[in-house]
């Protein structure tokens, strides 16, 4: 079936009924990482992409309470139900639930650290050949073991270690279940039960960083990761950007559309938001400015959306050797007022730049009549990014 062309409401199903044997029974979802759950982590991963419209949490029924608290401040959560005794019967539950939704995006909470971007990228492979999941290419020889004794060395190029997020049309995946369900099938994730009934799924590169939990000392990692590593691995950049405001232009900030009768003239969108970013970014990697990167006679880039460019420069930065970890970005502008879009800025930010919201700091200010912005001549954002190097 051709998909290429298809989108539709999209529904993600967040699976927290684990019981955490290896972590002595506790309902590891509810751990705390660096302050926060690892629900809340991974919900903030998931319903960060605008293509996501609604989520399902599953979660033990002795936990349902502490689910719905952890879920309360996403208001994208629209169910909060009690799972199956196996992962499998959790998703099913999970699917109960979905609506109308076209598709399907499954998530582990045990995977708290999967990115925005991982999460958008799985779900667009999805829409392209109706499945898809996140993996990493085997790095190690694989060898199969009977009694501690090797029987078998496997082809390390054609293995891949699959992670959560998956996504799946949802008709797809209703049906995949249904089969296994006929047949007695069990599997340990859901695009086995669709490969059973001769479905294809597509493999997206996953994130190293996007560990599963399952022990006291994956947790610690996560903790690490998190923390950011040694000083000497973090850089920082500053941004500055500026832009006229004229009649006739549509005005977009932090990538966002902002309704007002002028816009920001530039050769691309002119998003000073984004601008400073990614001008902070490549900065903090020693990397050429925007205009050498983007150069504005290039007609390439002419009325160009800056969340490309901002993604072209997320690419740049990785194939150095690093990764965003957070940005700080104030918007000096007299009109419009801008502090009902904030929040919207601010995910779109997160997403671009692959990091949690919270790892965005985002504000709104005047000059108080001062100068050519005090006059209301144009808006300039100034951005201090932090990158890490990649582990």
């Amino acid at each position: 079936m051709d998909v290429s062309d298809h989108g539709g409401p999209a529904a993600a199903i967040v699976l927290a009924a684990g019981s955490g044997r290896r972590l002595g029974g506790v309902s590891k979802a509810f751990l705390p990482l660096a302050g926060r759950p690892l629900l809340d982590r991974a919900l903030a991963a998931v319903l960060t992409p605008a293509e996501i419209a609604t989520a399902v949490v599953v979660a033990p029924p002795a936990r349902l309470d502490d689910a719905r608290a952890v879920a309360a401040p996403y208001p994208k959560v629209t169910a909060v139900i009690a799972g199956g005794a196996e992962r499998q019967d959790s998703v099913a539950a999970g699917l109960g639930v979905t609506g109308e939704a076209d598709w399907v995006l499954v998530h582990d909470a045990a995977r708290p650290l999967a990115s925005p971007a991982l999460v958008r990228r799985v779900l667009l492979a999805a829409r392209e050949t109706g499945a898809a999941t996140a993996g990493l290419a085997a790095r190690d020889t694989i060898k199969v073991a009977s009694a501690g004794t090797v029987t078998e060395t496997l082809e390390r190029g054609s293995i891949w270690l699959t992670q959560t997020p998956q996504a799946f049309r949802r008709p797809l995946l209703l049906e995949a279940h249904a089969r296994a369900a006929a047949r007695g099938l069990r599997a340990t994730d859901d695009a086995a039960l669709v490969e059973a009934m001769g479905g294809a799924v597509r493999v997206v590169e996953g994130e190293t960083t996007n560990l599963k939990i399952t022990t006291a000392e994956d947790l610690a990692i996560a903790e690490a990761l998190l923390r950011g590593g040694a000083p000497e691995d973090r850089r920082t950049g500053l941004g500055y950007d500026a832009h006229r405001l004229v009649p006739g232009r549509p005005l977009r900030l932090g990538g966002v559309a902002i309704p007002y009768e002028r816009g920001l003239i530039g050769h691309s969108d002119a998003d000073a938001v984004l601008h400073a970013i990614i001008d902070g970014l490549l900065g903090a990697a020693g990397l050429p400015d925007i205009g050498q990167q983007f150069p504005p006679e290039d007609p390439a880039f002419a009325g160009a959306d800056s969340r490309d460019l901002l993604a072209r420069a997320v690419e740049r930065v990785r194939a150095g050797g690093f990764v965003p970890l957070a940005a700080d970005v104030v918007i000096v502008a007299e009109a419009p007022r801008l502090a009902a879009h904030l929040p919207a800025m601010r995910r779109a930010i997160a997403e671009g730049l692959a990091v949690p919201e919270g790892a965005v700091g985002l504000k709104a200010t005047t000059t108080d009549g001062l100068g050519a912005i005090g006059r209301g001549e144009g808006i300039a954002a100034q951005a201090v990014v932090t990158i890490r190097r990649q582990r």
